[in-house]
């Protein structure tokens, strides 16, 4: 299987987490206007699996080196296998109330709050599991990343003091699912062997880790996402029969969504194996600035904020900087 040992191609993997992930809810902004959300979260889900196989029998099956997938799931124990599937059963309730936060209150609000919640809850969750990286800079990244949650929060509610349009639910979403968030990835990361040359008996490599994480979505959705259309936070129920009328622009949409997500994933786990998991998460929680970017500048989500909110918002996106910019240096000092 394919392998990184170099831990600044292991950046470049968790920067391209960070793009893939912060950029994936694009594709549920762009057939928001015709398609439920809940309905997309179907299509987003099979993109995630469908791609986890992709890269399975890809990259996870070459090479000389680790484990390949096929032998690697085969062997595979009871404990790595639950441990992986927890992973995807607590992400997918997490990942659920981000989507329904960021069809309510925006990009730019979701995910600071939500992904910036995760992110310091997983870089401390994971740490404490396999303290890899200097402590001091590490944590001190996640200070600043605290701080630019805390001002985008503000920013937030300069908005909604000057539009009776906007809901605090999305907020509050965000919230919830920060704190979710950030709990599923030390579950991933206990299903592998940590030196990814050298398997050991009944633990999973990255790649059937990731596959075996998005059977757990996949198995769990049809619990979350069924209640979540039959009780939808916002708007009347929607039913399959109404997935079924979907286009097929509407469903490849999700799918694209999805494979993106999946992408960012798997080049996560496969980036731990170098820079340890606190780091490779918190590198790539810094989709939180990829979304922001994407919120604030593309589709202009605070275009109606009153004077004085983009300094803030300015001052959200250094302090995001900073922060990223120590969790990466921690590692080699």
């Amino acid at each position: 299987m394919f392998i990184v040992q170099d831990y600044t191609l292991a950046v470049v993997f968790c920067v391209i987490t960070m793009i893939c992930w912060g950029s994936w809810a694009n594709t549920q902004k762009l057939s928001a206007s015709t398609w439920r959300f809940e309905l997309f979260y179907w299509d987003y889900v099979l993109g995630i699996v469908a791609f986890s196989i992709f890269l399975a029998l890809t990259l996870g099956s070459v090479g000389n080196e680790g484990r390949p997938f096929a032998a690697d799931l085969a062997q595979a124990d009871g404990e790595a296998l639950t441990s992986a599937f927890m992973g995807g059963v607590i992400f997918n309730a997490a990942n659920i109330l981000l989507v329904a936060a960021i069809a309510i209150a925006g990009m730019s609000v979701a995910f600071p709050v939500g992904i910036g919640l995760a992110l310091i809850i997983g870089v401390i969750v994971n740490y404490i599991r396999v303290p890899v990286g200097n402590v001091f800079l590490l944590f001190g990244g996640v200070a600043f990343i605290l701080v630019a949650m805390i001002l985008n929060s503000g920013a937030y509610r300069k908005m909604m003091s000057s539009s009776k349009s906007v809901s605090t639910k999305g907020l509050l979403l965000s919230v919830v699912s920060g704190a979710m968030m950030g709990l599923f990835y030390k579950y991933v990361a206990a299903s592998m062997f940590e030196d990814f040359t050298r398997p050991e008996e009944g633990k999973l490599n990255p790649y059937t880790a990731v596959f075996i994480f998005s059977i757990g979505i996949l198995v769990s959705n049809f619990v979350f996402n069924s209640l979540l259309m039959r009780f939808p936070f916002a708007d009347k129920p929607v039913s399959y029969t109404d997935y079924f009328r979907g286009s097929l622009r509407n469903h490849m949409t999700g799918i694209l969504g999805g494979s993106i997500w999946c992408l960012g994933m798997s080049f996560n786990i496969i980036a731990s194996g170098t820079a340890g998991p606190a780091i490779s998460y918190g590198l790539g929680q810094g989709a939180t600035v990829v979304a922001a970017l994407w919120g604030i500048y593309v589709w202009k989500e605070f275009k109606q904020a009153p004077k004085g909110t983009d300094i803030i918002l300015k001052i959200m996106l250094a302090c995001f900087a900073v922060g990223l910019s120590l969790i990466i240096l921690s590692r080699n000092q």
